[in-house]
Parts: structure tokens; sequence; C-alpha cells
């Protein structure tokens, strides 16, 4: 090959044609954004997809919230003054050890 001529040139410009073009087909293979010549992205989005994301997304969220309201109102029963739980639970485990027959 001759290194001096506009040969080396053209290998150079079609070799990183060639890598960009690979470039774009993984990234569009795996969902990612592709790059223009100039390096901008244009965002690739599959709407059924996208809505179906956006659906579930919304409904965790209001899941999150209604679990957040019950456990503040849980922290709302326990911190009460009158909910003495320690001495329910010893009362329990005092029922279970009277109830259970002594083994031999």
């Amino acid at each position: 090959m001759n290194w001096q001529g506009p040969e080396f040139i053209l290998v150079i410009v079609a070799i990183c044609t060639i890598g960009w073009l690979v470039n774009n087909l993984i990234r569009a293979r795996h969902g990612y954004a592709l790059e223009d010549e100039w390096g901008g992205k244009t965002e690739h989005r599959d709407s059924a997809a996208f809505d179906v994301l956006a659906e579930t997304n919304a409904r965790l969220i209001a899941r999150c919230e209604a679990s957040e309201k019950r456990i503040a109102t849980l922290e709302t029963i326990v911190l009460d003054k009158g909910y003495d739980l320690g001495s329910q639970i010893e009362a329990l485990r005092d029922t279970a050890r009277l109830e259970t027959p002594a083994k031999d």
C-alpha cells in the first residue's frame, strides 16, 4: 500500500465510517440512543414498552404512597401511650408457658 497517496486517506475514512456504523448497529440492538454525524443523540422510543413502563411506574408509586400512609398509622398506634406492647408480649409468653404441658 502506498502510505503517501490518497488511498491511505480513503482507507482511514472507510475504517472510521464502518466503525461508526457498527457502533450504531450495536446501540440500536440494545436500545441505546443513536449518534448522528455531529455527536448528537437520537432517542429510540418504543411507544408500547414506554406506555407499559409508565403505567407500571404510576401503579407502584400509588402502592408506595398507600404503604407510607399505613406505616404512619401503625407508628401512631405503636407510639400511643396507652399501647403497651412489651407487657402484652410478656403476658402471651406467660400464657403459653402455663398452657404447655411439662415434658417428662
